[in-house]
């Protein structure tokens, strides 16, 4: 593709939309940022970002409330949670160019798969964060730890894989560690060893990371559940070493204490990513004539937790 700089459109403005569309704003890229929650808060006080990196602030970010009146950009950034997917396509298509990227930041299998049912022919990537981040208010958001991300395309092609190393040295130049990786299933099974056992246990056990790792049966558990989880990639065809599960325990226990998204839905009633984080890698994985009996009883234990508040 010609050398010219980006322009970016950010879809859900939270603990990573406003996070990572925050730095490449505020390294000099051109980003929209697409917020409903207090848009007119926000509009008035701009972007806060507080970060272990440095603080900053945005205060002539470029907001909207709808994608409607967004310009076409030349990479989405798509930071909803994915209980909200089923309005993507419609909110894609007003910012959409034929050649545009849209990149799913958000955790969990398979929906980039479905998003390209919807927008057949468009390039389509997904990203896995590892980062500690949340949201404080309406455009203020808390970066504590971490903070890398990865990209993966869904189906390669010549301008698709040069447009995404250009958008990897964009976040590298703005300030983000980055890294374009070779296969997207990889990707999104790697992130899993995380997700599934702290996610759901942290919702199961009414707790937070550091204490997970702190008692020895539910560390075991964990380890369990990540040892799970690599048996239900290979069934994929995906290999996960043994030395990444042993990597991740590590860095959980160097992380701040650390509340995950799923448990922050949980505290607030909100949907949780049960499908994406669970029944998806479950279904994938039993396709291939595997059961991974542990994650399903987590499965079955946070859609209870559910339906507690939601009715």
């Amino acid at each position: 593709m010609e050398n010219k700089d980006l322009t970016y459109a950010v879809i859900g403005t939270g603990a990573l939309g406003g996070y990572y569309g925050g730095k490449l704003a505020y390294g000099g890229r051109r980003v929209c940022f697409q917020i409903r929650t207090g848009f007119e808060e926000v509009k008035k006080q701009g972007i806060i970002i507080n970060s272990c990196d440095g603080d900053f602030t945005l205060p002539d970010a470029e907001i909207y409330n709808e994608t409607s009146g967004m310009p076409k950009a030349d990479v989405v950034l798509v930071c909803l949670k994915t209980t909200a997917n089923y309005l993507l396509p419609e909110m894609l298509k007003p910012i959409l160019k034929e050649e545009t990227l849209v990149i799913l930041v958000q955790n969990g299998l398979l929906f980039e798969e479905e998003l390209s049912e919807s927008l057949p022919g468009q390039a389509i990537a997904g990203a896995s964060a590892f980062i500690c981040s949340f949201k404080v208010a309406p455009g203020h958001i808390s970066h504590r730890d971490f903070g890398h991300i990865s990209f993966a395309l869904l189906k390669k092609s010549e301008a698709a894989c040069e447009l995404l190393e250009k958008v990897k040295d964009d976040f590298i130049a703005c300030g983000v560690e980055a890294s374009v990786e070779a296969d997207l299933p990889t990707l999104r099974w790697r992130k899993l060893v995380w997700n599934i056992p702290y996610n759901g246990m942290t919702v199961v056990m009414d707790t937070s990371t550091d204490k997970l790792m702190q008692n020895s049966e539910s560390r075991k558990l964990i380890k369990d559940l990540m040892l799970e989880t690599q048996q239900g990639a290979l069934s994929c065809g995906v290999t996960i070493e043994s030395d990444f599960i042993e990597k991740m325990l590590t860095y959980t226990d160097s992380m701040i204490p650390y509340a995950p998204s799923m448990k922050l839905d949980y505290d607030a009633k909100r949907p949780m990513e049960i499908k994406g984080i669970y029944s998806n890698p479950l279904k994938a994985a039993l396709k291939f004539g595997v059961d991974l009996k542990k994650i399903r009883m987590l499965e079955q234990q946070l859609y209870f937790k559910q339906s507690e508040y939601l009715k």
